[in-house]
């Protein structure tokens, strides 16, 4: 996974997005400690309620970055739903006047799927929580990066 907008990357807390027509799932890490963690899933369904549960997380952990999960085909070509990704990211950087990054994040849902179940969760318990646990895997791969870099 690459960081596909470019920009200096502020030190700080990330806040990052794994975006779905349904959920949104959030996850919280710290570029100095390198370490991801899930945080929260927001309902996709009403844009008032979706921006007004992030504010909350937004005023709660202050972060220096907003991290978005651009999805693409498995080729890199955009689809559909990069579009509407795109289109969140610039409603969040308009709204909280926040600096935001693109990455990569093919595969994550399926890659937060697949940790659940060898963790042996419950299938219910999974649905409610992959999409946190899919944003944590996007921000661990953008600060895995960001130290290696």
């Amino acid at each position: 996974m690459a960081v596909t907008k470019t920009s200096a990357a502020p030190a700080g807390t990330v806040l990052a997005f794994d975006f779905g027509t349904e959920r949104i799932g959030v996850a919280v890490g710290e570029t100095g400690l390198g370490v991801a963690h899930p945080l929260a899933t927001v309902s996709n369904r009403a844009g008032v309620e979706r921006f007004r549960a992030i504010e909350a997380l937004i005023a709660q952990w202050r972060p220096a970055l907003l991290l978005v999960g651009l999805p693409t085909h498995a080729d890199g070509t955009p689809h559909t739903m990069t579009a509407r990704a795109r289109r969140f990211a610039r409603q969040l950087e308009g709204r909280f006047t926040l600096p935001v990054a693109f990455t990569d994040e093919r595969f994550t849902t399926r890659a937060a799927s697949s940790a659940l179940r060898d963790a042996a969760t419950r299938a219910r318990d999974r649905k409610t929580v992959r999409d946190s646990v899919a944003a944590q895997l996007i921000l661990q791969d953008y600060l895995d990066r960001r130290l290696a870099s």
